[in-house]
């Protein structure tokens, strides 16, 4: 009894440390740009626009100008980073103007005061095409200015920007500036040599205004006037309080998603966790009885580690991450099923239930052990080559197979251990097959080896017709975005302004029971396409809900990293597996591997649908989740191997599969039962991942069967390994 009071102050003690970790629950679990709304953006310092020598600490300056820039915008903990050698990464919570906050932080801010030229004569000649030696010619508003090339004064003396009004105007805005000691001296050298001039104020090389010096500025403050409203001032001063960028910046990558999909989001992934959960529960209790109600104690135990651990590290929650969350519900049920199965094994050799219980976790640890660590292992690596989103996906998942593990194996085996000891005599539950079925499975394997390449061979066909269209904007680059109209408008009105903006080869699809559409744009921008609209609808009647853009060179990159996750997780499988059984049983599962990442792939592009990061996310998932159903066929196949050692191999392997048949059965219908909740109920953004886990779920259950197990007879021509 003492051992088992400690188990319970174990399990007690997790519970508790879970429920203080969520509390407060709003504060604990940050969401993700996803769901609450915000931007992500990736911006390149262009280096190569510069003098060399000013190179060197280039990103370093950008990042703290940057950063002053959006601590003066008011964001509330955003997230700047380097990003390789040229990068920056910048997250901005909750920012909902997308146009502003793109401006204010791709403006480069350079200021300058140059001297515009009296004579007329030398801006006609300018006017009629001979601009005179260091002279441009620019223009304010439509009057054209013939400007000094060198600049008099930059901003770069500048110690304070902000919004005044001119009492003069009708208080407009403007922007009052002041120049240190330095800047000050040369600003008053400047105003007392040229009274009676005109001095452009240039920003990025735009004409602001152009004021005649009157008199002697000797104070170093001077004003910025133009044609700007009061929010333009506010962001002029803090471009210009911060300081001007030492090189350009190009935006290579932005996702920006607005706060009413955000919470869309989120009401659509609690509905499919709860939905999941329930069908789980009403599944687990109609077929395990009283071992049901079990499993779902230690469900909700799981649930609670996970989000108990999500708040303790301070960990953000995102979409992915729910379908996580979902996906773990029926992978953690899939671990009692193992356990219970075998403890049915031994009820039917005639033992105790108490003896049945000790036998049935002893036998299917290593099983649940193995094949939680190889999804683990997927999920790791998927942790290494995700972006943000994609990381709390394999963070959640991560979680939920440790948590599962602990659930499983130790809190429902403390509960079953307290029942038997209080008298507990039977356990009863209902079965798929009252006995072990016989069904002669390896001799159809010649049968599916067809049907798998048949299969595989309309995807691949569909695969390379459909060309780059196969990719979404992650690895092609383009513009992505999704817009609600407040009025009625249609596919053919779209693709008709998208043509007038030469983006008529854009795709356009609805979004079913609302007025949405997404649109995604092989070519243009992010700027181009909304200006349209909002100019052709009305800025009132557009709402643009999300946006992605990703350049070329990012699309690249992501598409490299993509090839490299899998490839990286099915060698380490592959290594883990050879360790764990023999060579030729991690050969044989690769091949089944690959066979399910083939099927899925071409199911995408047989039903149009583009590969994004997140379905790379949902392929690594299938690899992990068909290893599991795997190797739970090839560790019986090792046990029978020890135990009918006469048996010809190719009977061995088919009666192993029949007496896991029940368990593969139940573990893939537990998972596809919470797949199924996220793809009807998840919404349109989760739709591709969860179509993928749905095929995959499908698939790499027939493969452990139909696949797997029958290469490795074949390959050994029925002679042991």
């Amino acid at each position: 009894m003492r051992g088992f009071f400690w188990k319970i102050v174990i399990i007690l003690a997790v519970v508790g440390v879970s429920v203080v970790s969520l509390y407060p629950l709003n504060e604990k679990i940050n969401l993700g740009l996803d769901l609450k709304g915000g931007m992500h953006l990736v911006l390149r310092v262009e280096t190569s626009k510069i003098p060399e020598d000013a190179r060197k600490d280039a990103l370093e300056r950008a990042l703290e100008i940057l950063r002053n820039r959006i601590d003066e915008f008011g964001v509330k903990e955003p997230v700047l980073q380097k990003q390789g050698k040229d990068k920056i990464l910048i997250q901005l919570p909750g920012i909902t103007e997308r146009d502003r906050a793109v401006k204010l932080i791709g403006q480069t801010a350079l200021l300058e005061f140059k001297l515009v030229s009296k004579e007329p004569g030398l801006l006609r000649r300018a006017l009629e095409g001979n601009v005179p030696v260091g002279y441009e010619l620019k223009y304010l508003d439509k009057d054209p200015l013939l400007i000094k090339q060198e600049a008099s004064l930059t901003g770069e003396y500048l110690v304070n920007a902000e919004v005044r009004f001119d009492q003069s105007r009708f208080n407009q805005p403007i922007v009052g500036i002041k120049f240190d000691s330095k800047g000050a001296r040369r600003f008053s050298k400047i105003t007392a040599e040229n009274v009676g001039k005109q001095l452009a104020i240039i920003l990025d090389g735009n004409v602001q205004s152009a004021p005649v010096i009157k008199e002697k500025i000797p104070s170093g403050e001077a004003i910025i006037s133009g044609r700007f409203g009061l929010q333009e001032a506010k962001d002029l001063a803090i471009v210009l309080k911060a300081g001007a960028l030492p090189a350009p910046l190009v935006i290579e990558e932005e996702r920006t998603v607005g706060p009413l999909l955000g919470k869309d989001s989120i009401d659509k992934g609690v509905k499919a966790i709860a939905i999941g959960g329930i069908v789980v529960a009403v599944f687990m209790f109609l077929y395990y009885l009283l071992a049901g109600i079990v499993a779902l104690l230690a469900l909700v135990i799981n649930i609670l580690i996970i989000l108990g651990a999500l708040g303790y590290f301070g960990a953000t929650l995102t979409l992915p991450g729910i379908a996580g969350i979902v996906l773990t519900i029926g992978m953690a049920v899939d671990a009692n099923v193992l356990i219970y199965e075998r403890i049915r094994e031994e009820l039917r050799l005639g033992k105790t239930l108490a003896a049945s219980v000790q036998a049935g976790y002893k036998k299917a640890f290593l099983t649940i052990f193995d094949a939680n660590l190889t999804t683990l292992i997927a999920a790791l690596i998927l942790f290494q080559f995700g972006t943000g989103p994609i990381k709390g996906f394999a963070t959640t998942l991560s979680i939920g197979i440790l948590g599962s593990m602990f659930t499983a194996l130790f809190v429902s085996r403390v509960v079953f251990d307290f029942l038997t000891s209080h008298g507990l005599k039977k356990l009863p539950m209902l079965s798929v097959f009252p006995n072990v079925p016989k069904l002669k499975l390896i001799s159809k394997r010649h049968f599916a080896y067809i049907l798998s390449l048949s299969i595989i061979t309309l995807g691949a066909v569909s695969f390379v017709k459909r060309g780059d269209k196969n990719f979404g904007i992650d690895f092609t680059g383009g513009v992505l975005q999704e817009y609600e109209f407040k009025i009625n408008t249609s596919t053919h009105d779209i693709r008709e302004l998208l043509r007038e903006i030469n983006l008529e080869d854009s795709l356009i699809q609805k979004v079913r029971d609302a007025n949405r559409y997404i649109i995604r744009a092989y070519a243009g921008t992010t700027d181009e396409i909304v200006e349209k609209f909002r100019t052709s609808f009305g800025q009132e009647n557009v709402l643009m809900l999300r946006t992605e853009s990703v350049g070329a060179m990012v699309g690249k990159d992501l598409r490299k990293k993509a090839i490299n996750a899998i490839a990286f997780s099915l060698i380490a499988m592959c290594i883990y597996i050879a360790i764990r059984f023999k060579f030729k049983f991690a050969i044989a599962a690769i091949i089944a591997l690959l066979h399910d990442i083939l099927i899925s792939a071409g199911a995408m592009s047989f039903t149009a649908r583009e590969f994004s990061l997140p379905v790379i996310a949902a392929l690594l998932t299938i690899v992990g989740y068909s290893i599991n159903d795997t190797i739970v066929v090839f560790v019986r196949i090792r046990e029978n191997m020890r135990l009918q050692r006469k048996m010809e191999f190719s009977e061995l392997v088919n009666v192993s599969l029949n007496q896991t048949l029940s368990r593969t059965l139940l573990t893939s219908l537990t998972t596809l039962l919470t797949v199924i909740s996220l793809f009807v109920f998840g919404g349109e953004v989760i739709n591709p991942f969860a179509f993928v886990l749905l095929v995959g779920v499908i698939v790499g259950t027939y493969s452990s069967v139909f696949i797997a197990s029958p290469v490795i007879v074949d390959w050994m021509r029925g002679k042991r390994v």
